[in-house]
């Protein structure tokens, strides 16, 4: 679960989406995509890491009274090409890409607090991209071994998505990525349907946007393979602070038997480490380590 950053200033956007509407640079392979909605682009002006044009990085409508900022904050998400790590978008652009796509009802005063919604949602997905990678890169016998030992638990998944002192080379790393906010992934269908069938155990809210990113994995032999990722983001109940919360599905998606597997294991594994009492039996075993530790 993700919460996003308190901000009451924070309009809905017209495609329901945030994370799917930031524009580029002219250095367009840095920011974050969307997809295009008409071919009248041709493919040669289109970028082919996020297939958007480039968007110049100052003011251009008339009508916009609100300075924003045209820095750029840097992602902690590697490119794929090794040279360094992708940006997000600046307020200023990502104004600017709100209103060339015709949303030019956004508050110019908003669109701060967009990007950082946008920026924080993305480090999220990219976190559990990393979890998912330390977990299998190794290997699927390796992946079972780690699934099968709760690491599709909580407190093992955070920690395998958290920053490593790694060789850089063995870390994974994002080529390019689109977003599809009009295309429902095969499994939101699955729970929009599961939603239909059981409305008090299942929403039936489909996902707000759809990302699909391409990640060099590394493997054992020193080879890299692509492995597609499938991004679904949801809107939970806000907290009773009135803070929105945001629920990321992330997962590899099914281009073949690998990741089919992959997922198959780490949703068995989590079953086999709660049925089998191994959360307790490790819960005790804290205690007890606690309990004899000097005074």
């Amino acid at each position: 679960m993700h919460k996003r950053p308190k901000s009451s200033s924070i309009p809905p956007h017209p495609s329901a989406s945030t994370s799917s509407t930031a524009a580029t640079t002219n250095d367009s392979s840095s920011a974050c995509p969307y997809k295009p909605s008409s071919r009248s682009t041709t493919i040669s002006k289109l970028n082919s890491l996020n297939y958007m044009p480039s968007l110049p990085n100052a003011r251009e409508s008339t009508h916009q009274k609100v300075h924003l900022p045209t820095e750029r904050e840097a992602s902690t998400i590697p490119k794929g090409d090794g040279t360094g790590n992708w940006e997000y978008p600046s307020p200023q652009q990502m104004y600017n890409a709100l209103l060339r796509k015709g949303y030019d009802d956004t508050p110019a005063d908003a669109v701060e607090s967009m990007v950082a919604v946008h920026n924080f949602l993305n480090e999220g997905a990219w976190a559990e991209i990393r979890a998912w990678e330390r977990t299998f890169a190794g290997g699927l016998a390796a992946g079972w071994r780690r699934c099968s030992g709760g690491g599709g638990q909580s407190g093992a998944w955070e920690a395998a998505a958290a920053p490593s002192d790694s060789d850089a080379d063995d870390e994974p790393k994002l080529v390019r990525f689109m977003g599809r906010p009009g295309d429902l992934s095969p499994k939101a269908r699955a729970v929009l349907f599961a939603g239909w069938l059981w409305p008090s155990r299942f929403s039936a809210e489909p996902p707000f946007d759809r990302h699909d990113w391409y990640v060099s994995r590394r493997m054992p032999d020193g080879s890299t393979r692509e492995v597609r990722y499938v991004i679904d983001y949801y809107s939970g109940p806000p907290e009773p602070t009135g803070e929105p919360v945001f629920y990321l599905d992330v997962r590899p998606a099914m281009d073949g038997p690998t990741a089919a597997v992959e997922r198959m294991m780490k949703w068995s594994g989590d079953v086999w480490y709660r049925g089998s009492g191994a959360a307790v039996r490790e819960a005790k075993q804290r205690e007890k380590l606690a309990d004899e530790k000097p005074r």
